[in-house]
């Protein structure tokens, strides 16, 4: 235990409830501790050393903090009296009013002064105020706690008759709470919350508490006593480390290359579930390896909690980890218990999957058509056929007729097990269960694996499709999604993203940047927006336009997390580059570009010239010789001409870099035509050469990024 044991200035307080809910008992537990070590922090009760240690298990929320004190200092109080005027009388004596006011206090002349506020001066008074007890401390500390948890579900409860406090007769609370401790080293602190008065008993494990109720002897000994005397690992962490350690360690007594499945957020919940972790290995016949895997051990995790046991080669073996709450010398029945609960799960998990194959995949896409899939675009099957038209087309512009085919196969297949009584049972595991399917009915195995992959990426870091009949797939039923969304107004609003628009966009990005794809935004949004056209009252703007700044906005946000500045994101951005996968050499180059010494004056340059033009809507790109009379503009024209087309030709060939580096060479001559060139002329054809001049410099520079964005 790591609970410090040698300060008599340390405080527990602990709650005593009902089985907490185990998805939210972590959070529970870190928002009571924090709330109250926050809050006496800022009541001045803790010391520069004071630690919190934070407990929760399935029924204790507690917190253990060292160096708390039992009087918060005394605080210096100013209180305003009244204006000077009206304080002091025209020869300098105190006012009837001021005396008033001083005997109500119970405070002398002595300790006012005089300051002004708001460009008034006014009489204040000065005084100490004691420090208040750690009992008011405390005490308003856990009813800040109590008010700001995180309550998935607030229960009403009455109170047991005769325990109540005054004022107290039914509670709102996660759980009913039965017990409040709370200890500052040895003493009771006569706190009261939720109709509990606190003393020192708690409760230990239901089962194998040696003693009950288990008195603390002060607020350093509560995790040992409840380990020794009530049988209970206190400690959220602790008792998820004993679990981890015991996992590994059956893992390691079964043999053959063992390991447990790896699964935090099970890990997590079990650890909610118990307070006296004991692994035991159970089995199950291994006639039901035959189902998929990833079936028995959805079934296995999500149903029992359990934690299946893979071998070597990351295969599911017949044997699997139950965490008991209970250590009784003979487990056996306790094994034969979970063995016999897990077999009916199992059961109807090869039912499912055995009379899924009877019918094959295709067969199935005509039930598609009676599955609604949103009321305004029609059904699943009707969604299915846009998806098919849209693979097609990326696969056509790809340049790959066979992944068209093959796309286009699995495009029509890829919702078809959503009919199916596995992923009826369950969802989790669509289109897992359609490559399955799909291997069973002799299908080519990158149709199979793209009717599984066409879900990816499904979350943050998640891996992108196998192969690029999948890669194709995938990105046809994100664009299929967005576009129908957004077509129809249907789009996320602040927290709310209930169709996952955001996840699907950030997808399209990954693939489109990642696999760096040779397609353009605008073609792919309009390409499926023609999908929709029967929809009625469908809005191609929506699902074109604005659907493109959303992507870009994703974009721009997950290149801003990566570490690049808003100022780069923004001036990459900004003209609304077509091919995604050349986002990053186009980042990169603006990168070098801005380390670059003529970089900040090419940048104040390009916005100056862009301010320009906003206002000169009558010019245009041409410019002749002829009427190029000053110096510094015949100039800027001359190493125009030598400096832009090797830049654009740097530019055709993707090296964004080098055309950047070539275009600072016109520094010079820009700044010389800005200090002795006047662009808005009084003789009309001069004026319009010069701004064509500008207009196609203006061009030149702008094709890799939108310099001006990178101004200060």
């Amino acid at each position: 235990m790591t609970t410090p044991m040698n300060n008599k200035n340390s405080l527990l307080v602990e709650l005593f409830v009902e089985e907490l809910p185990p998805k939210a008992l972590k959070k529970l537990g870190d928002a009571f501790a924090n709330e109250i070590f926050g809050t006496l922090r800022k009541l001045d009760y803790l010391e520069a050393a004071s630690a919190k240690t934070t407990f929760a298990s399935p029924r204790r929320l507690g917190v253990h903090i060292t160096h708390v004190r039992e009087v918060c200092p005394d605080i210096a109080v100013r209180t305003r009296l009244l204006p000077l005027q009206v304080a002091f009388g025209p020869d300098g004596e105190p006012s009837p009013s001021l005396l008033k006011r001083l005997e109500k206090e119970g405070a002398t002349l002595a300790q006012t002064t005089r300051a002004f506020e708001q460009d008034k001066e006014f009489v204040f008074l000065e005084k100490v105020a004691a420090g208040r007890s750690l009992r008011d401390g405390l005490e308003a500390a856990l009813h800040v706690a109590i008010e700001n948890l995180p309550i998935p579900k607030v229960m009403s409860y009455q109170l047991e008759s005769g325990c109540e406090l005054p004022g107290w007769s039914s509670v709102s609370f996660v759980r009913p709470a039965h017990g409040l401790v709370a200890l500052h080293g040895d003493t009771v602190v006569p706190i009261e919350a939720l109709g509990l008065q606190a003393g020192r008993e708690t409760h230990g494990h239901r089962f194998e508490a040696a003693v009950d109720p288990v008195v603390l002897r002060d607020a350093n000994s509560y995790a040992l006593q409840l380990q020794d005397e009530g049988a209970v690992i206190a400690s959220f962490e602790a008792r998820r480390a004993e679990i981890a350690r015991q996992l590994a360690a059956a893992a390691v007594k079964v043999g053959g290359g063992s390991v447990p499945i790896h699964d935090d957020a099970l890990l997590d919940e079990v650890t909610a579930l118990v307070e006296r972790p004991n692994v035991l290995v159970c089995s199950f016949e291994r006639e039901f390896l035959e189902v998929p895997q990833e079936c028995l051990i959805l079934t296995m995790k999500a149903n029992q909690k359990y934690f299946p046991l893979l071998d070597a080669q990351a295969r599911l073996t017949n044997k699997f980890l139950v965490v008991s709450n209970i250590s009784p010398d003979d487990a056996s029945a306790v094994i034969e218990g979970n063995e016999r609960v897990v077999r009916p799960r199992l059961a109807d998990a090869k039912f499912f999957f055995d009379q899924d194959r009877r019918k094959s995949l295709a067969s199935r896409v005509e039930s598609l058509g009676k599955v609604v899939y949103h009321n305004k675009l029609g059904t699943q099957g009707e969604r299915v056929q846009r998806v098919m038209h849209i693979a097609r087309g990326i696969a056509e512009k790809l340049g790959d007729a066979k992944v068209a085919a093959q796309a286009t196969q699995a495009a029509q297949l890829a919702k078809a097990d959503l009919v199916t009584d596995m992923v009826g049972e369950f969802p989790e595991l669509q289109g897992t269960m359609g490559r399955y399917y799909a291997l069973h009915d002799g299908l080519d195995a990158a149709v199979a694996d793209a009717i599984e992959d066409h879900y990816k990426p499904r979350f943050a870091g998640d891996e992108l499709p196998r192969n690029n009949v999948g890669l194709v797939v995938a990105l046809a039923d994100k664009l299929e999604t967005l576009v129908g969304m957004f077509g129809i107004g249907n789009l996320p609003t602040g927290d709310r993203d209930p169709f996952a628009l955001r996840r699907h966009a950030l997808g399209v990005i990954r693939m489109l940047i990642e696999k760096d794809l040779a397609l353009g935004l605008d073609a792919l949004l309009q390409d499926a927006a023609a999908q929709f056209s029967a929809i009625a009252g469908f809005d191609s703007s929506k699902a074109t336009v604005e659907l493109r700044d959303f992507i870009l906005d994703r974009l721009a946000g997950s290149l801003r997390e990566q570490g690049a500045s808003a100022q780069e994101v923004d001036a990459v951005l900004a003209p609304f580059p077509q091919r995604l996968g050349e986002v990053p050499k186009l980042l990169a180059a603006v990168r070098a570009f801005a380390a670059l010494p003529a970089a900040a004056a090419l940048a104040a340059a390009n916005k100056r010239i862009g301010n320009i033009l906003k206002k000169a809507p009558e010019a245009d790109a041409h410019v002749s010789e002829l009427l190029l009379k000053e110096p510094a503009e015949k100039a800027l024209h001359a190493a125009m001409a030598e400096v832009v087309p090797a830049a654009n030709a740097q530019f055709d060939a993707g090296d964004y870099t080098a055309s950047l580096q070539t275009l600072a060479a016109l520094r010079e001559p820009v700044d010389a035509f800005f200090d002795g060139v006047m662009v808005n002329a009084e003789q009309a054809d001069l004026r319009l050469n010069r701004l064509g001049l500008l207009m196609s410099l203006h061009a030149a520079m702008n094709r890799v990024a939108q310099l001006e964005r990178l101004a200060v």
